[in-house]
């Protein structure tokens, strides 16, 4: 016997759940386990690869046991926004996961079984990237989001997601202090992405009538300010990070071929020059987000745009 309060909810948690969830562990926990059971050394960045898919997996399961135990309407916070978030940084995890691994683990590989498990265990991490992507779109369907407030559905908000992401995999390359260490310009580029990251969390939190409600200024001028904020720093940390790194005149590698590290390589890993020039792309990749996040912002307040952000 089906209610009116449940039934739509339980047939779009079903086929979610039956449709997606179950591909989406079966991807993820097949590529952990197929790179698991090489049980060959690890890089860094590899070990951090194996993190990412653990992640998923348990977060993946976590909410496959509260959907199938409590219904959305039940849990004190808006579980649309929740979900809708965990799917958009799990599919750029996945992403990130099949992007960063052949680069840093398969290519050093010998042409053997390990290379194809390796190469295999890439594939899934792909098909699982889709399949989150599908459970966006199919979340948004299920229950008509559009009829329902969630931030991760506007504009601004998925720019949020992908600043914030961005900013997770800087950190996975700033791991090794390395890069920083004893330079006082390096470590200004660290505390940057570290505010800058404590702001766009900030943001994200704040994107609620109750918290609105309380600001000094409208919700389009506080957002405008924090992304400006966010974009002079990285534009002083990418100068920086650029100068004391590739520059000669401060100390800086500008040849890949300069860092011995890098030559005649026959370990998995990225070398140092490498993780130094990934940071960089990272930094200015975010710094167009976040641009792009001021365009948004600048928009809304040019045209007086008082309320939430929309989907435009």
């Amino acid at each position: 016997m089906s209610t009116g309060r449940t039934s739509p909810d339980k047939c779009g948690l079903y086929i979610v759940f039956s449709c997606l969830r179950v591909p989406q562990l079966v991807c993820i926990i097949s590529a952990f386990f197929l790179v698991l059971d090489k049980g060959m050394r690890w890089g860094d960045i590899s070990n951090r690869i194996m993190f990412s898919w653990c992640f998923c997996i348990i977060g993946t399961l976590i909410i496959v046991i509260l959907e199938l135990y409590m219904f959305p309407t039940d849990f004190p916070f808006c579980w649309y926004n929740f979900s809708i978030t965990y799917a958009c940084y799990a599919a750029l995890t996945c992403l990130s996961a099949a992007i960063f691994y052949p680069i840093t683990y398969i290519k050093f590989l010998p042409y053997d079984a390990s290379r194809n498990q390796a190469i295999a265990a890439t594939v899934f991490s792909c098909i699982a990237c889709v399949v989150y992507v599908m459970e966006v779109a199919c979340i948004w369907e299920c229950y008509k989001l559009k009829e329902i407030p969630c931030y991760v559905h506007t504009m601004p908000g998925l720019l949020k997601v992908l600043e914030t992401f961005v900013a997770c995999v800087i950190f996975v390359f700033i791991s090794n202090t390395s890069l920083y260490t004893d330079q006082p310009a390096l470590e200004w580029c660290v505390a940057v992405y570290s505010i800058c990251f404590i702001l766009a969390v900030v943001a994200m939190l704040m994107d609620r009538d109750e918290w609105e409600s309380r600001l000094p200024v409208s919700f389009p001028v506080f957002h405008l300010g924090l992304t400006l904020l966010s974009i002079l720093l990285h534009f002083t940390a990418l100068v920086l990070w650029l100068l004391y790194h590739f520059d000669e005149k401060y100390g800086g590698q500008p040849q890949r071929s300069s860092d011995v590290n890098c030559i005649d390589r026959t370990t998995n890993g990225m070398c140092t020059w490498d993780q130094r020039l990934a940071v960089a792309i990272l930094t200015a990749i975010n710094l167009l987000i976040y641009t792009a996040d001021l365009g948004y912002w600048a928009h809304q307040v040019s045209v007086g745009t008082g309320g939430q952000p929309t989907d435009s």
